[in-house]
């Protein structure tokens, strides 16, 4: 199995799309999660229990999950849209602000009373002059109530952000602000705007989205069985696409790169970048932030799949839930080390 290395021509046309994000419109379907790090330094052992005790030094609260996503569309330079919902309670309040650091406007968000905020509570152990290593995490977890006057007000603002948007980016990750029923709702491409989906647990319920982005053991879920090459992945991705009506499926392998299926063809897409990878929190946020705004932006979906798969390179490269920015993303396609598909 051989490589199509692109040719300048191709470089050229990826960097006149990173330079049309600014003009791209993106509407944001998703669950928001809120990250955040407690930050110590390790005390001593407690008398209590063999566990470190860490004197506290820092709080840090960053957009997760579909927030994440929210923030690298944003970093990206699109205009973002969210049709979301949290909590009305200290954690709904944190994320909000942390989005609104980050430029997202928080006006498409709904708050939902009773409903806990996801919370992904990271506590990171370390000397004042080392890395922080991750020492235990806890999940506050919650599912939107059935019913309520938010899923009214969250169907409304999802009409206006769609009616503007040039794509739509999905990102369910099994909260309940993500239904089947909310994304058929959403015009399908074309005419409307492309829908372009990332599920954590039921990627296979959303027929009628023009794309879809499972990982690995995902895809492996949707199939029922082990996938473990090439041929075996684009089989799998095809199964999917068609299963889902789908205009194409983007495979992320982690150190194997992407596959990247439309009827009729695949594309093994080689990972962008070095081997030694600092955090893979977050990665998927970012590949699904990029594709959606490459397509807003004009990308075709093989256009679209190499950007998302350098900004996976580069995501991955950072530690804790990061994002990727626009110069970025240039400076990688200038470079050229990203060419070079497997046929």
């Amino acid at each position: 199995m051989g490589y199509t290395f692109a040719a300048m021509g191709d470089t050229a046309r990826l960097l006149e799309l990173v330079d049309r994000f600014a003009g791209a419109r993106v509407a944001l379907l998703g669950d928001l999660v809120l990250d955040r790090f407690i930050l110590g330094t390790p005390k001593r052992i407690s008398r209590e229990a063999p566990v470190i005790i860490l004197r506290h030094e820092a709080q840090r609260d960053i957009p997760g999950g579909g927030a994440n996503a929210l923030a690298n569309i944003a970093a990206l330079g699109a205009a973002v849209a969210a049709v979301a919902a949290v909590g009305d309670d200290e954690p709904g309040a944190a994320l909000r602000a942390a989005l609104a650091a980050r430029g997202v406007d928080d006006s498409g968000i709904v708050s939902a009373p009773g409903f806990r905020t996801p919370t992904k509570v990271r506590i990171l152990g370390g000397g004042p002059s080392s890395l922080k290593h991750q020492v235990a995490r806890y999940d506050v977890e919650d599912v939107l109530p059935a019913d309520g006057p938010w899923r009214a007000e969250l169907e409304k603002r999802l009409a206006t952000a769609v009616a503007g948007a040039d794509a739509v980016a999905i990102s369910d990750y099994g909260y309940g602000c993500v239904t089947p029923e909310r994304v058929a709702a959403v015009p399908p491409a074309p005419p409307g705007p492309w829908r372009c989906l990332d599920s954590r647990y039921r990627i296979g319920a959303f027929a009628g989205v023009g794309g879809a982005t499972p990982n690995l053991e995902e895809l492996e879920a949707f199939c029922g069985r082990r996938l473990g090459s090439d041929a075996a992945v684009a089989a799998g991705a095809d199964e999917l696409r068609r299963a889902l009506g789908a205009r194409f499926v983007l495979a992320t392998r982690g150190n194997r790169g992407m596959t990247l299926v439309e009827e009729g063809s695949a594309h093994h897409i080689p990972v962008f970048g070095s081997d030694e990878v600092a955090d893979v929190t977050g990665a998927g946020d970012t590949v699904l932030a990029v594709l959606t705004v490459a397509l807003a932006a004009g990308a075709s979906p093989l256009e679209a799949a190499r950007l998302a798969n350098i900004a996976a390179g580069l995501v991955v490269m950072k530690l804790g839930t990061a994002t990727v920015t626009a110069s970025e993303l240039e400076a990688a396609v200038a470079a050229g080390g990203w060419a070079g598909d497997r046929a």
